[in-house]
């Protein structure tokens, strides 16, 4: 039987006022996860709640303790270059005045150079866009050799190259390294490209969570969203998602 990395039982989370209905849900190792939901649902305060950022409300969560955390934005105190924020992500596992050696610092880069952004290695890190900002805080997250990672909206200040790179890496992470990885998104097409089980977190504090082919379906998209919606199947039976907007020009 797979690992049990994250289960959460009956609960509810907010900051006060409860956003959703009791919540269950079982993550198992080497497996992904996708949460979607409108802006406001309570996606990022529910990833802060899962990890022990923020308290539940109600219920219980048993989870690993050796978390990969990649926030949707971050600013760095200091002028840290790209590398030593990288490097940050030993601070989980091997402590804060740990000093890096050569060997940390050849792995560093080379997941920077996974990750297409090895060029960016030497340069300060609060100079730099959010999208190469959000690339750099996923290798330091992979820094600290985590089990669990975590990611907020990895893919939301990407263009379409960085995007591709991205969703691979995270396949890659499933499939490879056996890493359980839960992430939000906007984008249905995102979530049935890499997640095997899906969380809509959907109106009136209800919610759904299943296989990525039962939860990504056109009615049950268009209840979350409030949009009418079209789903294209392509030739490798993956589905192209997109709203019908209605625009007055």
């Amino acid at each position: 039987m797979a690992k049990i990395i994250l289960e959460a039982t009956d609960i509810t989370f907010g900051h006060k006022t409860p956003l959703c209905l009791p919540i269950s849900l079982r993550l198992q190792q080497g497996e992904v996860v996708a949460i979607l939901g409108t802006n406001g649902r309570g996606k990022t305060t529910l990833l802060h709640t899962l990890v022990g950022i923020l308290p539940k409300l109600s219920g219980s969560i048993n989870c690993v303790k050796n978390i990969g955390y990649v926030p949707q934005h971050n600013t760095m105190s200091f002028d840290y270059l790209v590398l030593d924020v990288v490097l940050m992500g030993l601070s989980q596992r091997v402590g804060l005045f740990y000093e890096p050696t050569p060997e940390d610092e050849a792995h560093a880069l080379a997941l920077l150079m996974e990750l297409g952004i090895s060029h960016l290695a030497h340069m300060v890190f609060n100079h730099l866009s959010g999208g190469q900002q959000q690339l750099i805080l996923l290798a330091r997250a992979l820094m600290s050799e985590a089990d669990f990672i975590v990611l907020d909206e990895p893919t939301s200040a990407l263009d379409l190259a960085n995007q591709q790179i991205v969703l691979n890496f995270i396949a890659k992470l499933a499939k490879e390294q056996n890493k359980t990885v839960l992430f939000t998104t906007h984008d249905p097409y995102h979530a049935q490209l890499v997640a095997d089980q899906c969380l809509l977190l959907l109106p009136e504090q209800q919610w759904l969570y299943a296989p990525v082919y039962e939860a990504l379906q056109e009615n049950r998209l268009e209840r979350l969203y409030g949009l009418p919606l079209r789903c294209k199947t392509l030739e490798d039976d993956k589905k192209v998602i997109f709203p019908l907007f209605s625009v007055q020009r």
